[in-house]
């Protein structure tokens, strides 16, 4: 065992300086994968899985014996399956010189690989974390028109945008709120792989100063192995509810008990707030709570109502759809997609009528202070400040500019300490 320990080690660092994540090989080219000679091994296959292909497939084209799949399949069941893999991601199968499986690897996701290699009479599968070289990067930048465009505007910046508007999303709404000239700050994990960058990790701290109001954020994991968010007190930056529950473009209706209905043409409340969106725009469900009722209901259209545990009741209503698997009795966390934006019942248009009730009286959504979840437990508090206190200098030594335009080569430079 000790012995096929590093030689497994070997192999995976062979595959892994041989692929690269971003960009992914061209689907459209039609060639069989590339095959290579090593000392000891035939064989190698290595590619990435097309569109609509299975390992069977991949297998049936190159001529592989179908038996050592099926072994392969019983090996790995416990640890991933080979029936989940997905277009895009890269593979290596190493072949012997009878052509028999020596061992296969797949790249799961970012962050592991499924390892698969013959011991006779079988073969033994493991998931194998991929060892990237962790390093501290600084991004600072000033909103001109969105934080998408601010951070770069391709794919890992979007990504970034997503985790970074995650973490202040009970403060600021990212949709409305932001102004040309809000700046930010952010220290995060940028992971290497053979000398390449390859993706960001997680954010270890950011600065968002918004409307001349400045949040802070420090990530901090606790002794169990939970991570969140904090402020410089060591306060919970989550709160019991989202600030809104989708992403939409204004508000058509606020809550009012005086309203005329556009399609009754009567005066009547409107205990709600309209968001308008377009259509098919995902709703989540504002905070952590059980379902209590799925489906349509007369002029609410399709409706979604949520109990949840601090004696609110969320009501998402004019669905297009509601997602499957949100029926009565099931249970949600805070952000799950519930349903889509549409305009069924009495409605003149795609939005959410979303609705919020308190005891058994409906309140303004937009006016409900919600508290903030918990903070660093008192044992711990030393070590977080010792944290944010080295963070918060990183943060300080950062300045924020804007975005320099996008060379003709579409090349990107990522904005780093190193």
């Amino acid at each position: 065992m000790k012995r096929i320990i590093p030689m497994i080690s070997i192999l995976i660092a062979i595959f892994l300086m041989g692929i690269s994540i971003h960009p992914l090989p061209s689907q459209e080219d039609p060639s069989p994968p590339p095959s290579e000679t090593t000392p000891g091994i035939s064989r190698k296959i290595q590619g990435v899985v097309k569109p609509g292909e299975t390992m069977f497939d991949i297998f049936q084209k190159n001529g592989l014996d179908l038996r050592d799949l099926f072994r392969l399949r019983e090996a790995s069941a416990s640890v991933h399956r080979l029936r989940d893999i997905s277009t895009g991601q890269p593979y290596k199968i190493e072949l012997g010189a009878d052509n028999s499986v020596l061992s296969l690897t797949y790249q799961i996701n970012h962050d592991a690989l499924l390892n698969i290699t013959r011991i006779d009479p079988g073969f033994r599968a493991e998931k194998i974390a991929i060892p990237y070289d962790r390093k501290e990067g600084k991004l600072g930048g000033v909103i001109e028109n969105n934080l998408y465009d601010s951070l770069g505007g391709d794919g890992e910046s979007a990504l970034l945008g997503c985790a970074l508007s995650d973490i202040f999303s009970w403060d600021i709404d990212f949709t409305t709120d932001l102004r040309k000239g809000d700046t930010f700050k952010v220290v995060v994990e940028e992971l290497w792989l053979g000398g390449r960058f390859k993706r960001f990790g997680n954010i270890l701290a950011a600065e968002f100063v918004n409307d001349g109001n400045t949040h802070r954020a420090f990530r901090y994991e606790g002794p169990d192995g939970r991570a969140g968010y904090y402020d410089e007190e060591g306060k919970s930056l989550q709160r019991s509810f989202l600030k809104a529950p989708l992403s939409y473009r204004r508000i058509s209706s606020g809550f009012t008990f005086s309203r005329v209905h556009p399609i009754l043409k009567i005066r009547r409340p409107h205990l709600g707030v309209d968001y308008v969106a377009p259509g098919g725009t995902p709703v989540s469900a504002l905070g952590d709570g059980s379902v209590q009722f799925s489906g349509y209901k007369g002029g609410n259209g399709n409706l979604v109502i949520i109990r949840h545990p601090n004696g609110f009741i969320t009501y998402y209503g004019h669905l297009r759809r509601i997602r499957t698997g949100i029926r009565g009795g099931a249970r949600v966390a805070q952000g799950d997609v519930i349903g889509y934006v549409g305009s069924t019942g009495l409605s003149t248009g795609p939005h959410l009528d979303f609705r919020m009730k308190k005891g058994d009286r409906f309140v303004n959504p937009l006016g409900v202070n919600v508290p903030r979840g918990g903070g660093i437990p008192k044992p711990f508090i030393a070590d977080y400040d010792r944290n944010r206190h080295a963070l918060g200098l990183v943060l300080a030594s950062i300045v924020p500019v804007p975005r320099e335009p996008v060379p003709e080569s579409g090349e990107r430079t990522i904005a780093s300490s190193r």
